[in-house]
């Protein structure tokens, strides 16, 4: 416990003041950070989908390239079983090219048809890809109009954020540099609390009331005294009631 002035105490309040601000808008310039981040996420999430249905529209657009060029290949085989048609010679050979040709025309009707059904599909992907690009367009633009109005709300701030952090050094230029030192390090395990009030005998910190005798020494106001619970520094604040005198 070190002794400490009232012009030091009162300089600690102040630079609370200060603090009390720094953490306020850090709170709101986070909150901002996030909010963009979530907006972010769903532009993410957006363009992960529409890249899914790219993905099966490439697919199925591969399928029916792959159905074609086997079209095609059976289709040449046909060409050709009924040109060989004009030189066999005997029955046999005949019965087993049509045979052949048969087979080949069933086969080359199946492909056919699931050719249409494939095509008729990746049509309806083609649709529904243009569609869904045009809503991501759509919702990207908007997304990107709030997050700029979201930064622009923020630009002042963060303005203010320099303004108080500039405070407080100036501020803190005014206490012993180990005081200051000490005011930040509280300062940052509490949550942006180092200098509290105490009334009624409750630290206003952690709402812990505390020892009667350390109440006294803090209305007394010559020693550092930091809370038995949250390890803030107390200050008291004489009203009315403490500096009256008798009726």
């Amino acid at each position: 416990m070190r002794d400490i002035t009232r012009e030091e105490m009162s300089v600690l309040v102040r630079l609370q003041q200060s603090e009390t601000e720094i953490v306020r808008i850090e709170s709101v310039l986070e909150k901002i950070e996030l909010e963009k981040a979530e907006l972010e996420k769903e532009i993410t999430a957006f363009e992960k989908m529409l890249k899914g249905h790219e993905h099966e529209l490439n697919q199925t657009s591969a399928a029916c390239r792959d159905l074609e060029a086997e079209i095609q290949v059976i289709n040449d085989r046909i060409v050709k079983s009924r040109e060989n048609l004009r030189y066999v010679k005997t029955n046999k050979e005949y019965q087993s090219l049509q045979r052949e040709i048969d087979d080949n025309i069933k086969r080359k009707e199946g492909l056919e048809n699931s050719y249409f059904e494939m095509l008729e599909k990746k049509e309806a992907e083609e649709v529904l890809v243009r569609e869904k690009t045009a809503e991501f367009d759509q919702l990207k633009d908007h997304i990107r109009s709030d997050q700029k109005k979201i930064e622009k709300n923020g630009k002042h701030d963060r303005i203010l954020l320099e303004k108080y952090r500039a405070q407080r050094e100036k501020i803190g230029k005014h206490l012993d540099p180990e005081l200051f030192q000490k005011f930040l390090e509280i300062s940052e395990s509490g949550e942006g609390k180092a200098v509290v009030e105490v009334r009624d005998e409750v630290c206003r910190g952690c709402f812990m009331n505390i020892p009667p005798q350390l109440y006294i020494e803090v209305q007394k106001g010559k020693n550092l005294i930091l809370c038995p619970q949250c390890n803030r520094i107390l200050y008291h604040v004489e009203s009315r009631d403490d500096t009256a005198g008798p009726d």
